[in-house]
């Protein structure tokens, strides 16, 4: 599918429209992972957006795919800036009101924090979020560093981004940052009143189910928690078929 752009925070941002859904539905807004990108979601999002009936836009964020690159490195924020600057303007750009926002890893966090800071949803999916930093969380990125000078991972994020070393080292460098270590937005989770599907994999190189258990004692809306066996990072890759299916049903209890 052809990709458009709009202009977001002043960077130029690739999106796409997806679905054939009621204009008026509520929309589906898709915010990827920390090395993610349009394509990287493969045909996730157009399979949720079929069988919901729901339009969806799936986008690339500042830095990514072939959205502008990133001129100067992301700060320890850059989450809580997408969240609260940049993820408003483009769903004002887009004509966008109360979405339900689907999101994975660094994704997902996002939608957290935006969820979390008074703005109105239907309702939240977050995949393999982050709400603090845990030591698997960093042993994770050191790994990914390494992979990424000693394998061809460059070559295969070169398919999705336009420049994928600035891509990639803008993301692993916070991670890696002293500074990151106490990152934490658990205080944003009681904000948060709609509907929130929380998905985990018990394999995630990045995270423990730690993660989960702070969103459910801690959110103040509805949560409903889908922990996973053998499942890595990417819940709706690793078991899609079982990750499809919860996330259609949450979204047509949103929806009705």
């Amino acid at each position: 599918m052809r990709s458009s752009f709009l202009n977001v925070s002043g960077h130029r941002l690739e999106y796409q429209r997806l679905g054939t859904g009621d204009a008026r539905a509520p929309t589906l807004v898709f915010l990827h992972e920390g090395l993610g990108s349009i394509g990287q979601w493969r045909d996730f999002p157009a399979h949720i957006a079929q069988e919901t009936g729901l339009p969806a836009i799936v986008y690339a964020r500042y830095g990514y795919g072939q959205s502008d690159v990133l001129q100067q490195p992301f700060g320890v924020d850059f989450m809580h800036r997408e969240a609260l600057e940049s993820l408003p303007e483009l769903l004002r750009a887009l004509d966008i009101e109360r979405p339900i926002l689907i999101g994975h890893s660094d994704g997902a966090s996002i939608a957290l924090i935006y969820a979390g800071s008074g703005y109105a949803l239907r309702g939240l999916v977050a995949l393999a979020p982050h709400v603090f930093v845990e030591d698997i969380s960093i042993e994770g990125i050191a790994a990914a560093k390494q992979a990424f000078e000693t394998t061809d991972l460059p070559q295969k994020l070169a398919r999705y981004h336009r420049d994928p070393a600035k891509t990639f080292y803008g993301w692993n460098d916070v991670w890696l940052a002293p500074a990151f270590r106490g990152w934490n937005i658990e205080h944003y989770l009681p904000a948060i009143r709609c509907p929130l599907l929380a998905i985990q994999g018990d394999g995630d190189e990045y995270g423990s189910m730690a993660q989960l258990d702070a969103i459910a004692r801690q959110a103040g809306g509805p949560v409903e928690l889908l922990k996973l066996e053998h499942c890595g990072h990417s819940p709706h890759k690793d078991m899609a078929d079982k990750v499809v299916s919860a996330i259609v049903e949450f979204v047509r209890r949103c929806t009705s």
